[in-house]
């Protein structure tokens, strides 16, 4: 399950980030959104401790949003040592997920 954290910053909370950070930016009205919210959480559980996933709500923090080009929603953008390595647009199963973010951590 995606944590609810409260962080000073999103440069700090990826900065901190102990193990490659998954960042599902999304909206409450997006219906492939709420699509995604189970499926992320089998992803959780699938990749086994090997990845965290935090949800970015885009109309709560719009500026984040663009910052990051988020155009579609929802769009994962998987963050290691502080750096975006992938970026993930839409809806997959979680085993394809898993697949494609495997080989990046």
């Amino acid at each position: 399950m995606a944590v609810h954290k409260e962080f000073a910053s999103f440069e700090d909370l990826i900065a901190s980030a102990e193990k490659p950070l998954l960042v599902d930016f999304y909206a409450t009205w997006c219906g492939p959104c709420r699509m995604l919210a189970p499926i992320l959480d089998q992803v959780q559980a699938l990749m086994k401790g090997k990845l965290q996933i935090v949800k970015i709500d885009t109309d709560r923090y719009p500026d984040l949003a663009s910052h990051y080009e988020i155009h579609a929603l929802p769009t994962m953008v998987l963050f290691k040592q502080g750096q975006p390595v992938e970026r993930i647009e839409g809806v997959m199963p979680p085993e394809q997920l898993v697949e494609r973010l495997t080989p990046l951590l």
